[in-house]
């Protein structure tokens, strides 16, 4: 038995956890000759519904409606999922095997031998909500940083590199790197995960006949969660109710007094301006607040490449949105360049590989939009944490 491979028996029943590189073409083979050589009742697969259906259907982007993802909030979500499928791809591109490939030899192997094949992951989504919601603001900073980073990196990888991923000490080492640097990201990553999938590995396996025999297809690094986790339940020690890490958390009360430091901060500020230097002295105020927050968010805009109008909503928008912690400046100037820039279909087909280029995110018209929130979203951000400090010498000097 290979070291990506844990043969498991609990209560009666053999779970096998097989470990994959999600870019490997000795994945591929690894996991169709498991399936046809222990020809299992069911076979667990490390997807969502969501991403099987992208999969079938890899012109599901076509369908995509970039305006309604602003509104709803999504428009962080979309480009951290664009910037995570686009860096696969072009790992994957490196070593000759499209992402998540070793998934679909599995399903297809399952169905060769009408064996039922069931998705046991978490809702990338959810996932992704839950990555953004459980980060204070220095950690949402730095996984924007990385996520900069990570569109961006040119770095090739070999085969080797690829398969030397599956082995524990490497894996260690990467998971101990992402535990310092961004703790909450690796615990909704990785240990939220491992949870979920041991769980729905569980349930399929105990779930009557004749699911005696389960094989998982995973990625690697989660092999030793998943196996902890599995004997936990087997033994009665954990319960395999996800309910609560299925769910977006309620914000804290300081991520909602945060929400209200700016806003109650400015307006305060202002009236103490009135009173310590009259309604001029006020007014003043107001406009030096419009200005740095209104134009370091319309400089966003620009640099994005956004369009006249669209760079006019962020220094109108953004004081409005400072205002008005629910909505933010990045929805306003987001369904702005939407609405002038309509994309197209060629947009959406190439949306994936131009996430991966720099060019690719000013050619491109929905990434324009998506840039366009970032960049006009994190310039009002900027105008504010100057802003504050400039009202408050203008009050003492």
């Amino acid at each position: 038995m290979s070291q990506t491979e844990k043969r498991l028996l609990l209560n009666g029943r053999e779970i096998i956890l097989l470990g994959t590189a999600h870019i490997s073409q000795e994945s591929i083979i690894q996991v169709q000759e498991t399936i046809k050589a222990e020809v299992p009742d069911c076979v667990a697969i490390e997807l969502d519904e969501q991403r099987y259906a992208s999969m079938k259907n890899p012109q599901q982007w076509r369908e995509l409606d970039i305006i309604k993802v602003l509104k709803s909030g999504q428009g962080f979500l979309l480009l951290a999922n664009l910037v995570l499928s686009s860096f696969q791809k072009r790992m994957g591109a490196d070593v000759g095997v499209k992402p998540g490939e070793e998934m679909k030899a599995a399903i297809a192997t399952a169905e060769e031998l009408h064996i039922p094949a069931v998705m046991v992951d978490r809702p990338i989504q959810m996932t992704l909500k839950r990555a953004w919601t459980m980060n204070s603001l220095w950690g949402k900073c730095k996984l924007l940083a990385v996520l900069i980073s990570t569109a961006f990196d040119k770095e090739e990888v070999s085969p080797e590199q690829i398969e030397n991923l599956k082995n524990d000490g490497a894996l260690d080492s990467m998971m101990n790197e992402i535990a310092d640097y961004l703790p909450a990201v690796k615990s909704v990553l990785i240990d939220e995960r491992d949870q979920y999938l041991s769980s729905r590995i569980w349930e399929t396996a105990i779930s009557g006949e004749p699911a005696k025999k389960v094989v998982a297809v995973l990625g690697a690094g989660h092999l030793p969660g998943v196996e902890r986790h599995l004997q936990a339940l087997a033994k009665g020690e954990e319960s395999s109710d996800t309910t609560e890490i299925s769910k977006v958390p309620p914000a804290g009360i300081g991520s909602k007094i945060a929400g209200l430091v700016f806003p109650v901060a400015i307006v305060a500020l202002i009236v103490a301006g009135f009173f310590t230097g009259g309604a001029k002295a006020s007014l003043d105020m107001v406009i030096q607040w419009i200005l740095w927050n209104g134009l370091l968010s319309a400089f966003g805009a620009l640099v994005a490449g956004g369009h006249i109008l669209t760079i006019l909503a962020g220094f109108v928008g953004a004081p409005i949105a400072t205002l008005n912690p629910v909505i933010g400046v990045g929805m306003f100037t987001g369904l702005v360049q939407a609405w002038i820039r309509k994309p197209k279909v060629e947009d959406m087909e190439f949306l994936v590989e131009d996430a991966g280029t720099f060019k690719g995110y000013y050619k491109n018209r929905i990434l324009r939009v998506l840039l366009v929130f970032m960049l006009s979203s994190v310039g009002g951000v900027i105008g504010n944490f100057i802003a504050v400090p400039s009202l408050f010498a203008s009050i003492v000097k």
